[in-house]
């Protein structure tokens, strides 16, 4: 594989995952007027573990040895509470905000583990293409916003940047084992909170089906590709690349909702675009072999 191609699937793994990702928010908004985000988030991470653990087989890998243990559970734990908080946050408070807010977390690890000087530079392109799409800019959105949502919203941040770190740390552990063990243990988390607050009816049929393509679309395809990522990509370089996912959602949106895009947003979209571009352009390509 040429070094160009070895800089690009993970970009194109990154884009991937984040289209996946807005398009399952999407449909999972459908199930909150009927469950709520915490029963939502159980049906999104048990789903995707059982279709994991039915793509990847990771019965016939080899076993994990003691000292991995922890870090797959530490990895199963955030992995859930990511998710609950951000479905807990854009309950109150809207998309996009919650997006860019999460967004903080892998910026963070970014600028942490950034050593480079036009690292820095991209990261403050990005940063500043993040604050442009904020709306607590404006004053009249700004009034409206709820303080619970957006605390939620940095704790999914918080968990994101661990994910990331933790993410590194087991890139000598296959995919197909880290996943499905590590959905399985967020279901474990989730799912007792979940039942707690809807009862038997996130067990309807048409509730299982949408908590099932919600699974698939949010969960076990953007994970997936986002693993494939951070075992190919720099902290600092996955950081960055992953500020594209409130401009994708923008678009998104555009595209798919009719939403208009003022010159403001298209200036900050545009400005996200290349500090992602300019990140992998110039990043060090990681040279370990890694699992599959």
């Amino acid at each position: 594989m040429s070094p160009a191609q070895t800089k690009l699937l993970p970009f194109l793994a990154m884009l991937g995952a984040i289209l996946s990702l807005c398009i399952g928010s999407s449909v999972a908004k459908q199930l909150f007027p009927l469950i709520g985000p915490s029963a939502t988030t159980a049906l999104r991470v048990g789903f995707s573990a059982l279709v994991l653990w039915l793509v990847w087989r990771p019965w016939r890998l080899p076993r994990p040895s003691k000292s991995d243990w922890p870090l797959i559970l530490l990895f199963g734990v955030v992995l859930g509470l990511m998710n609950w908080m951000f479905y807990q946050s854009i309950r109150t408070i809207p998309f996009g905000l919650a997006v860019a807010i999460e967004l903080l977390g892998p910026l963070g690890v970014a600028f942490i583990s950034s050593r480079r000087r036009v690292d820095f530079l991209w990261i403050l392109i990005a940063v500043i293409g993040l604050a442009l799409l904020l709306p607590v800019f404006n004053s009249d959105t700004a009034a409206h916003l709820d303080p619970g949502g957006m605390l939620w919203a940095l704790g999914a941040a918080a968990c994101w940047g661990s994910y990331i770190l933790i993410g590194k740390r087991a890139q000598h552990l296959p995919s197909g084992l880290m996943l499905p063990i590590g959905l399985t243990i967020s279901t474990l988390i989730i799912a007792p909170i979940g039942i707690a607050s809807a009862g038997m009816k996130m067990f309807e049929p048409h509730v299982l089906l949408i908590g099932l393509i919600v699974g698939v679309v949010s969960s076990a395809i953007p994970y997936t590709l986002e693993f494939f990522a951070i075992k190919r990509l720099a902290k600092e370089t996955f950081g960055t690349v992953a500020a594209m996912e409130p401009a994708v959602a923008a678009l998104v949106g555009w595209i798919a909702l009719g939403e208009i895009l003022n010159g403001q947003q298209l200036l900050a979209i545009a400005l996200v675009m290349v500090a992602s571009a300019g990140t992998v352009l110039t990043s060090k390509v990681e040279s370990s072999t890694v699992p599959q």
